[in-house]
């Protein structure tokens, strides 16, 4: 039955591809001299993206080292938090890509491999500058610095005009609020004491509008924004914040949906104010929650803890590592890898529901 029900999740995924492959046809025959239906991908965010940035960052952060990594290419951990593939790097090879974006703080960013995108995201940051300090990770206002370098060596690589077309046309994609959230506002007194998780919601809404502003001001046009997963069903969450309850936290799944309102609303107005802008706000809320609560569904058997040790608080150097005893042998089975991220299996799941909402973006 189980077996079955891992079948059943691959002909979905197949089935979707087609699907959309199908409907973004024309896209491809546009493209000049590419395979891919972008020229690039472009990320920006928090851990949910990093692709090794942490990896040259002196933070706890990191996860370039087993078990993470270990049904990734080689068996080898790259800084990923994910036994494998992200969701996004799942989207970039339905977009064509033979190879991912490199995170631009590595030694693969540059040459011609900037020529498909670059990864800024570091695992640890947020909206709120605040929370990427604490945990030495990169802001989001440095991430966008580090883009502006990076359109300059484009120019160098590709030459101007060529350059232009790869930042108009390219994906951008967008995760934060995360750590924002569980990192700093629920563990922070002279936070959580002043401001309701509303205000806060308010506060980091606002900066969201100032960095997609200055993203389109330096070209973007298609950019793709994930939204709060449901918070309160990570396990961690649910071992720090549920004190003893049974299931995801409530209070906390209600603080995430409410912001996801917010952002989705001032998406909308950014949409109308800003010429030949497409943005796209990411359900990932529904998708995981759906999941957690019918694991079964998609031919997952634990959806309350990870993989990695207990499940119930590991994560980052400090507890997942190859001595965390206890780390299931068959990630497959796992909606989380660790206590805070999705394993490759879910990470399929939650891409093939970007590629559904994200075909406006790439049409």
């Amino acid at each position: 039955m189980f077996m079955d029900s891992i079948t059943r999740r691959t002909f979905w995924s197949w089935g979707l591809l087609v699907v959309v492959l199908a409907t973004i046809v024309i896209s491809i025959c546009e493209a000049q001299d590419s395979t891919t239906i972008v020229p690039a991908v472009i990320s920006f965010g928090d851990s949910a993206v990093d692709v090794g940035n942490n990896n040259y960052l002196p933070t706890i952060f990191k996860a370039n080292y087993p078990p993470y990594g270990r049904d990734f290419a080689n068996h080898q951990p790259t800084g990923r938090f994910c036994n494998g593939k992200l969701a996004t790097d799942i989207t970039a090879e339905t977009l064509g890509f033979k190879k991912y974006a490199p995170a631009y703080l590595s030694p693969e960013a540059s040459g011609k491999n900037l020529l498909i995108g670059a990864n800024f995201a570091s695992a640890g940051s947020g909206y709120d500058d605040k929370t990427s300090i604490n945990s030495h990770a990169i802001p989001l206002s440095q991430q966008l610095q580090y883009y502006k370098e990076y359109q300059g060596k484009l120019a160098q690589v590709a030459g101007s005009s060529k350059s232009a077309s790869i930042i108009k046309d390219s994906l951008y994609l967008l995760s934060a609020g995360n750590s924002d959230f569980v990192q700093n506002y629920y563990v922070n007194p002279f936070i959580n004491k002043v401001y309701t998780p509303d205000q806060y919601g308010s506060y980091l809404v606002g900066i969201f509008t100032s960095f997609v502003k200055d993203l389109y001001g330096l070209g973007a046009r298609r950019i793709g924004v994930t939204s709060l997963p449901p918070l309160g069903c990570l396990p961690a969450v649910r071992t720090l914040f549920g004190y003893h309850e049974k299931g995801c936290v409530a209070n906390i799944n209600t603080d995430a949906q409410a912001f996801n309102k917010k952002v989705n609303a001032a998406a909308t107005q950014l949409g109308k104010q800003l010429p030949g802008l497409k943005i796209v706000i990411f359900d990932i809320f529904q998708p995981l929650y759906d999941l957690v609560k019918d694991p079964a569904s998609q031919g997952f058997a634990e959806a309350t803890r990870g993989c990695c040790g207990t499940g119930r608080v590991e994560t980052t150097v400090l507890l997942c590592n190859p001595k965390s005893i206890g780390t299931c042998s068959n990630a497959t089975q796992f909606v989380f890898w660790d206590s805070v991220h999705p394993s490759e299996a879910a990470n399929q799941v939650l891409a093939d529901a970007l590629l559904l909402q994200g075909i406006a973006l790439i049409s």
